[in-house]
């Protein structure tokens, strides 16, 4: 039954519950309200699919769920549920999808220790719950299960700590969205060893340290070899094709490989410097370093990136100039490089010269189009024009300056020549000289 993106209003019918054939259930984005926890599910018990994302619904899961034991694909996410995710959950041993984000959940550590004993999850989505909790830590916190993981989504929930040392047993995760949340220290080194990992947003935390080059050799953005694929029981909900700027949140229909290969990192403490191993990651089609304290240059290396359609490393505190190699991403469609201490000459490649002053503004230091300000020649430019205004440009005759040398040549010899060889005139000018002489003593 597939009735989504309507104008369905009041709680559902209790009739509904005795559709005993049911596969798929998917009232998405009505206007649905009442207390969920009322319903009878048990009798339907073939279904697979339930959407009752994005409506009114109040109260906790129903226990009644956990009987349609055929159930892979769960989405109960923008809801007003509360409460814990119960144990009784783990009797949907076929749960491939649960996407429970923006509910009023509590208790994240208990949560996830229940959510860890499912080997059949692919997809696990819980952002905006969990409200300024303490994100669970340690070895102990893996189980049997979440190794089959793919995607994971905790943002927008403000949770403390550290990004967790359990999420390095994680070997097939193609995406973590952790951004949103008060997470401090480093960026572990771990994350650049997860071997399908190609999607990361740790968007807006308080992470601080630097760049580790780990990072920068993840696998499944390095080489062409594809993510890990999904095995042929997987289920996913229906795909929502808009794509927004790197929240999993707002990709939560999407199977993972239609997520963009991409590294956001906005709104952190970082520093140090951008590494260069950065021009490893040829398959990257998304970079977000922006409002940091990065330092240092752009590397050469970012213009081996020729897959980039997005990059941002605007509000850091980059110096040096912007490399003439970056038009070369022919892909590229968004740029900053805004408020950094970059200077000298925008480079003038024809991609480059698409983008428009926003991209480079806030460096007093950079110059020509497409900003106001002209490069103006520099010293040894000065010189070489100069040097060309003396003694040509190498295609035209100078003939200024060879009259100029003809008429001191004439000159000096016409009057000291006829000096030299004539006696009379010489003992005249000499008279003449000493006579002015006298006139200024006396």
């Amino acid at each position: 039954m597939l009735l989504q993106f309507n104008n369905l209003e009041g709680p559902l019918p209790p009739s509904l519950m005795n559709c005993t054939n049911l596969i798929e259930l998917n009232l998405e984005s009505n206007h649905l309200d009442g207390n969920i926890s009322e319903l009878d599910f048990s009798k339907l018990n073939q279904l697979i699919k339930l959407n009752l994302g994005s409506n009114y619904f109040s109260g906790v899961m129903p226990k009644s769920l956990y009987s349609c034991k055929f159930l892979k694909a769960v989405r109960l996410s923008g809801n007003y549920l509360e409460g814990q995710i119960q144990p009784e959950i783990v009797s949907l041993k076929y749960l491939s999808f649960l996407a429970l984000g923006s509910n009023r959940l509590t208790n994240v550590t208990g949560a996830l220790h229940i959510l860890m004993r499912f080997e059949s999850l692919r997809v696990v989505l819980l952002p905006n719950n969990f409200i300024g909790e303490e994100l669970p830590d340690g070895d102990a916190m893996i189980g049997s299960g979440f190794q089959n993981l793919r995607l994971f989504g905790l943002s927008d929930c403000q949770l403390k700590g550290h990004i967790p040392v359990w999420m390095s047993k994680l070997k097939k995760l193609e995406a973590l969205d952790l951004s949103s949340n008060r997470l401090t220290g480093s960026i572990p080194h771990w994350l650049g060893s997860l071997p399908s990992l190609f999607f990361i947003s740790l968007n807006n935390n308080s992470l601080s340290g630097g760049l580790p080059n780990e990072l920068f050799s993840l696998q499944a953005l390095v080489s062409e070899k594809p993510a890990a694929q999904r095995d042929s029981g997987d289920v996913e909900l229906p795909i929502n094709t808009q794509r927004t700027n790197a929240s999993v949140t707002a990709l939560q229909y999407n199977y993972v490989s239609n997520l963009p290969r991409a590294i956001y990192i906005r709104n952190n403490s970082l520093s140090g410097n951008i590494p260069v191993e950065i021009g490893q990651l040829q398959n990257l089609h998304e970079l977000d370093l922006s409002v940091n304290n990065i330092v240092g240059s752009i590397p050469d290396q970012v213009s081996n990136l020729t897959n980039l359609e997005r990059l941002d490393l605007s509000r850091n505190h980059l110096s040096g100039g912007i490399p003439a190699s970056l038009s070369n991403l022919h892909f590229l469609a968004s740029l900053s490089v805004a408020y950094n201490n970059l200077q000298g000459q925008v480079p003038l490649g024809t991609q480059i010269q698409g983008f428009d002053a926003t991209a480079f503004e806030g460096n007093p230091g950079l110059c020509g189009s497409p900003l106001p300000n002209k490069c103006q020649q520099n010293t040894s430019d000065n010189a070489t024009k100069n040097m060309e205004d003396v003694h040509g440009n190498g295609n035209e005759i100078p003939w200024f300056y060879i009259s100029v040398a003809l008429g001191f040549i004439v000159g000096f010899w016409g009057v000291c020549g006829s000096l030299a060889l004539i006696t009379s005139w010489r003992y005249a000018y000499f008279q003449f000289l000493s006579d002015v002489k006298d006139r200024f003593i006396c």
